[in-house]
C-alpha cells in the first residue's frame, strides 16, 4: 500500500505576520453550530495499525478537559469574512501558486509544472482559496464547501480572528470517536466500498486517473454533508485533510522511520484524510491515521476546523 503524499513548498513564507496581529481586529465571526465534547479520559492511537511509520499506535488514553468544536470546518463563506475584516493574504496569495490535484484542472489548462514523487499534483500559478483550480478555471470557491488552498500560517490567523485555535491530536480523535472506543471511522468499523456503503467523502474508481464520484462529489462536499457523527461532527474523515495545533512527530527508534520522516522539521500534523482517499492507495481516512505538511504549505485538499473553551 503506498503512502499519501501532500507535497511541501520549496519555497518559503517567511515574512508571514504572527497569527496573533489578528487577535484584537474582528472576532465579528458567526461561526454556526459549535459542540460541546466532554473532557475526561481520551482515546488516542490504535492498537491496529496500518501505517506503524507513521505513529498511528499504539492505543492509549490521555486526560483532556472540556472543549467545544465547530461541527464542520472552516467554510469559505467563514474565511471570506475574516479577509473582508482584516484585508489578510494568504500564503498562496502572496506567493503566487498552490497545489492542485490534476483530475480537477479544467481540460484545456495550460501546462503545469508537477510533483516529482506525486505528479498528480500540479503547483498552479494564481491557485488561491477563491479560484481554486486556478484562475483559468470557472470553478469558484463554493460558500458552503470547506476553505481550501490555505496554509497552516493562515489557519491560525483565521482562529486567532475567530477566537478559538487549531485542535491538538487527542482532542480531534476524541471529537471523530463520536463516543465510540477503538474504532476505524467515526460511525464505527464499517469499510466504506466505491458502490454502496458510502457514508463519507473519500475517492471512488482508480487512483489517480477515474474518480467515479458514487459518494455524490468529485472534489470536495458542502462542509455540513453525510451524516454526523455520534457528537453532531460533520466530516471528520473524507472531504479535506483537517489541520491540528501540534507539530508531525514519530516516537521510534527505528532508523527506518527516521530516514522516512528525514526532512520534515517543522511540519505539521493533519488528520482525517481527504477525497483524494482510498483504501488501494492511501488508506488514511481513519481516526488514526496521520500526514504531515510544512506550515507554509497549502493544497486543494487540506482544510481546518477550530476548537474554544467550553462556555
Amino acid at each position: 500500500m503506498k503512502s499519501c503524499c501532500t507535497p511541501a513548498r520549496e519555497t518559503s513564507a517567511e515574512t508571514q505576520p504572527r497569527a496573533g496581529a489578528y487577535a484584537a481586529r474582528g472576532g465579528r465571526d458567526r461561526p454556526g453550530e459549535v459542540i460541546d465534547i466532554s473532557g475526561g479520559a481520551a482515546l488516542i492511537g490504535t492498537d491496529r495499525p496500518l501505517f506503524e511509520m507513521d505513529g498511528e499506535g499504539p492505543l492509549r488514553r490521555k486526560k483532556i478537559a472540556p472543549f467545544r468544536m465547530d461541527a464542520t470546518t472552516v467554510t469559505n463563506a467563514r474565511f471570506a469574512a475574516f479577509v473582508e475584516d482584516t484585508g489578510y493574504r494568504t500564503d498562496a496569495e502572496r506567493l503566487g501558486d498552490s497545489l492542485v490535484f490534476q483530475g480537477l484542472l479544467p481540460k484545456d489548462a495550460p501546462p503545469s509544472r508537477a510533483v516529482a514523487e506525486a505528479p498528480w499534483w500540479r503547483m498552479i500559478p494564481g491557485a488561491t482559496w477563491r479560484c481554486i483550480h486556478g484562475p483559468d478555471s470557472a470553478d469558484l470557491a463554493d460558500p458552503d464547501h470547506p476553505v481550501v488552498h490555505v496554509s497552516w500560517n493562515d489557519a491560525t490567523a483565521f482562529a486567532a480572528w475567530a477566537g478559538g485555535r487549531l485542535p491538538t491530536e487527542v482532542e480531534w480523535e476524541h471529537a471523530a470517536r463520536g463516543g465510540l472506543a477503538d474504532v476505524a471511522f467515526p460511525w464505527g468499523d464499517q469499510e466504506p466500498d466505491d458502490t454502496e456503503y458510502l457514508p463519507c467523502n473519500i475517492w471512488q474508481g482508480t487512483f489517480p486517473h477515474q474518480d467515479t464520484g458514487a459518494d455524490g462529489y468529485a472534489g470536495t462536499a458542502p462542509a455540513r454533508s453525510f451524516a454526523p457523527n455520534g457528537y453532531g461532527l460533520y466530516n471528520m474523515v473524507g472531504n479535506v485533510w483537517e489541520m491540528t495545533s501540534e507539530p508531525f512527530k514519530v516516537r521510534s527508534l527505528k532508523k527506518s522511520v527516521a530516514r522516512a520522516h528525514a526532512g520534515k522539521k517543522g511540519f505539521k500534523l493533519s488528520k482525517g484524510g481527504s477525497f483524494l482517499c482510498h483504501r488501494s492507495y492511501c488508506y488514511r481516512y481513519r481516526i488514526a491515521a496521520r500526514n504531515s505538511t510544512s506550515a507554509d504549505s497549502s493544497t486543494s485538499h487540506l482544510g481546518f476546523r477550530l476548537v474554544y473553551r467550553p462556555q
